[in-house]
């Protein structure tokens, strides 16, 4: 049985890695964030984390990958590229997973989260055009590996920043739709902010999540809001 401090070591020796795909959706200087069910009050940019499919499973597995179960969401968890990883094999991920073999692209990734949070947020207007929405890419923002306050490991965190793609009704009926959503006040988990609400971190009484930084740029200007457990 292994001790307590040889236990220790191996969680130090661990890296958590989180990978996601946020959407900017721009009115002037003005963007649209949903209210997320993992940190209420709290505002962010539609898009989540990537998810891997099942083939993947035997790589991740080789690399020493243990995925991150919290809570009562977990089985919507399932397949998330959130977990943990042994350090030495931080470069052979990051080799798979520029690949992209076996897991999302962006245009996934974001299909499936604006499905899921369209409703959360109550709405439901543009759902049956998803599947006609493009979207290109703006930039790749890569942070760590760093140590995180209070916790006995490293993070490595990804997020591709990408903008819909005007080239259709679909995409232009979902811009509109949101930003209406958000001037609307009977549409609470929708709302605009601009750059120094997203640099002070609040959008009147409105949390603003710190990644949304990374619509205007690569910087992260405060710290992570916890999400519930």
């Amino acid at each position: 049985m292994r001790s307590s401090t040889e236990l220790s070591r191996t969680r130090r020796n661990r890296v958590r890695i989180s990978f996601s795909v946020l959407l900017r959706l721009a009115d002037d200087d003005r963007f649209v964030l949903f209210d997320s069910p993992k940190r209420p009050g709290a505002f962010g940019p539609p898009g989540g984390v990537i998810k891997y499919f099942p083939p993947a499973v035997r790589i991740l597995d080789a690399l020493g990958f243990r995925p991150e179960r919290t809570g009562a969401a977990s089985a919507k968890l399932k397949g998330d590229l959130r977990g943990t990883l042994p350090h030495s094999a931080l470069r052979r991920f990051r080799s798979w997973f520029a690949s992209g073999a076996y897991r999302e692209s962006a245009t996934e990734c974001l299909r499936r989260e604006l499905c899921e949070e369209l409703v959360e947020v109550g709405v439901h207007g543009p759902l049956g055009t998803i599947s006609e929405v493009q979207f290109a890419a703006i930039r790749a923002v890569r942070e760590g590996p760093h140590a995180v306050p209070g916790k006995d490991y490293r993070q490595v965190r990804g997020f591709d920043v990408h903008e819909l793609s005007m080239t259709n009704s679909a995409a232009r009926d979902l811009s509109r739709t949101l930003i209406e959503a958000g001037e609307d006040d009977a549409c609470p988990g929708v709302i605009l902010a601009n750059f120094d609400d997203i640099a002070h971190g609040r959008a009147g009484r409105a949390l603003i999540a710190p990644q949304s930084a990374f619509l205007a740029g690569s910087s992260r200007l405060s710290p992570d809001l916890p999400p519930l457990r």
